[in-house]
């Protein structure tokens, strides 16, 4: 997490399984994990101008998860995340089998969930994740 700019730290810990999670703390959505679609289907979706990989097989290789929109909301009582840079988050398969994604960020004071096509991607979006010790 930390070689992506994700400054991970001790967030909270999982009542249900007794489980420390870590989350990425940086300022910012991690500048090592930016310029990507959300999944493989996505990725192979794209005709032209392909992204260099997508969010979910980036953390999975990472072994980590991307946030949910709860897990997001909590990790932003704790500071104020992603004020420039929005994050995808984990979406619903309701959702993503209609082709969108979900990210999030903060902004005016207030945490926003907003969806985008899967197979799109920007310079500024990247995620953050969740590590489960």
């Amino acid at each position: 997490m930390e070689a992506s700019g994700g400054e991970p730290a001790f967030t909270w810990r999982d009542t249900a399984t007794g489980q420390l999670c870590f989350c990425d703390c940086s300022a910012e959505s991690p500048a090592g994990r930016r310029s990507l679609c959300y999944d493989r289907e996505a990725l192979d979706a794209r005709k032209e101008h392909k992204p260099a990989g997508s969010a979910t097989e980036q953390a999975a290789a990472m072994g980590i998860e991307l946030l949910t929109e709860e897990q997001y909301r909590r990790l932003q009582q704790g500071g104020e995340f992603d004020l420039k840079t929005p994050s995808w988050i984990r979406t619903p398969d309701a959702v993503r089998v209609l082709g969108g994604a979900l990210f999030c960020d903060r902004r005016y004071g207030q945490v926003f969930v907003y969806h985008n096509g899967a197979l799109s991607y920007y310079a500024a979006r990247g995620f953050r994740g969740l590590l489960r010790v």
